[in-house]
């Protein structure tokens, strides 16, 4: 039973996007969708310890998510709602399911697709981008609100109501025409974005990577630049490429960012031997083609300076000074509070510690990250590095405070330990 809802809960996180795709776009219908997805979920549990995994687990819950949405279609078909639903159910039954038996059922990909739907213009940003984190990329309700830096049950009413105004609204379920297409690509990019940032640092649980969730990223990333690229009336967009090259050029050195005891690794501690030359090649070179073009926006500026980082043969050659420089432009592109906290460390580097917590003490920044971990996990380092330790070991305690994911707990305390033994041989 251990090994099934192992393998229940990885396919789950792995899949659940592509398979949430597949039923949404048979019943047009986010809630009923995702609750036949949990209902197969049970439904594998209850049968795999008997049955066995089948070979291919994400089809057999694919297909068995169909037949239990069928189900609840037919209980809940009542009279209010009969004429709507019974639609739905008709063109689910004529549609037809595969066996579970057949695990080597092949089911559609139309994660792109979904993508845009959850992507409409008629949501607001905000809405756009956590309905996706939770559809496609997969992410939990407390995850996405870690996300927002906002409250778990706001975003779970902001997650019912959006799903409910692409219902109401009869928001279609396709890749827009032409002429709605660039409309739509920077709440595409957004959510790319997040769903990297997430599996790049996990904002909870026990590994410090979500492979899955950053390998999705990237897949739709490149699907998206294809698609535009394949559209001769829809001008090039430089920031997709961007966009692209950011992910590649971070993800290069995922080999480097845990040891092999499982332990977190600074980027300046990292063996750069580890890191995969061939993403990072492909990276620039993106990065290249975009900057070709002309007109540079906060993807790009970013990737830029993960370039900087990767080009550097050691973390003592990095060019921290055109690094800053990079942030001072993206704070102009997009002015916020984190960017800040990033120019601030950035300027540590080039100039010393106590610039650098100068600039994390400006009241527009410390208030606006009161309650933003990496804000006191930036501002112990620089404390430590300032040999402040009684200062930095409360600032690494108040980041174990608000860190959930176990791989950085693990680190911070490692480093409290560090400023205690530091105390005491003074």
């Amino acid at each position: 039973m251990e090994q099934v809802s192992r393998v229940v809960d990885e396919v789950f996180r792995k899949e659940s996007g592509r398979i949430l795709a597949s039923l949404i776009s048979h019943t047009g219908d986010f809630t009923l969708a995702e609750d036949a997805l949990q209902d197969a979920c049970i439904a594998a549990l209850q049968t795999w310890p008997s049955a066995g995994i089948p070979t291919n687990p994400a089809a057999w819950l694919n297909s068995v998510g169909r037949r239990k949405a069928i189900d609840r279609l037919r209980r809940d078909a009542t009279l209010a709602r009969k004429g709507e639903q019974l639609q739905v159910l008709a063109a689910l039954e004529q549609a037809g399911a595969p066996e579970p038996e057949d695990e080597g059922a092949h089911f559609p990909d139309t994660r792109l697709k979904l993508l845009f739907t959850c992507c409409h213009p008629a949501l607001s940003l905000e809405a756009r981008v956590a309905l996706t984190l939770r559809t496609l990329g997969g992410l939990s309700t407390p995850e996405i609100a870690a996300a927002f830096l906002t409250p778990e049950p706001t975003m779970a009413q902001r997650l019912v109501r959006a799903q409910r105004k692409i219902k109401d609204a009869g928001i279609p379920y396709r890749v827009p025409a032409l002429p709605h297409l660039a409309e739509r690509i920077d709440g595409v990019l957004a959510v790319l974005y997040l769903i990297f940032n997430e599996g790049y640092s996990a904002s909870t649980g026990e590994a410090l990577i979500r492979r899955e969730l950053c390998d999705e990223a990237l897949r739709l990333a490149r699907v998206l630049v294809e698609l535009l690229a394949n559209e001769p009336t829809v001008p090039d967009d430089p920031e997709a490429l961007g966009l692209q090259a950011l992910m590649l050029l971070h993800h290069a050195r995922r080999h480097a960012r845990v040891d092999a005891d499982g332990n977190a690794v600074l980027l300046e501690d990292q063996d750069r031997g580890l890191w995969d030359r061939a993403a990072i090649a492909e990276g620039a070179a993106l990065l290249d083609q975009a900057l070709a073009l002309r007109r540079a926006g906060p993807y790009q500026i970013q990737a830029a300076i993960a370039a900087l980082h990767d080009g550097a043969a050691t973390a003592a050659e990095t060019d921290w000074p055109q690094i800053v420089a990079l942030y001072g432009t993206l704070a102009r592109l997009t002015p916020s509070p984190v960017v800040e906290l990033n120019r601030a460390v950035a300027t540590a580097m080039a100039e010393g510690p106590d610039r650098g917590l100068a600039l994390l003490h400006r009241p527009a920044v410390a208030e606006s990250l009161a309650e933003y971990q990496h804000y006191h996990a930036a501002r112990a380092d620089l404390l430590r590095r300032a040999g402040q330790y009684e200062e930095a070991m409360a600032a690494y305690a108040r980041t174990l405070e608000l860190c959930q994911n176990t791989v950085e707990r693990h680190f911070l305390q490692r480093r409290l330990a560090e400023m205690a033994a530091s105390i005491q041989g003074k």
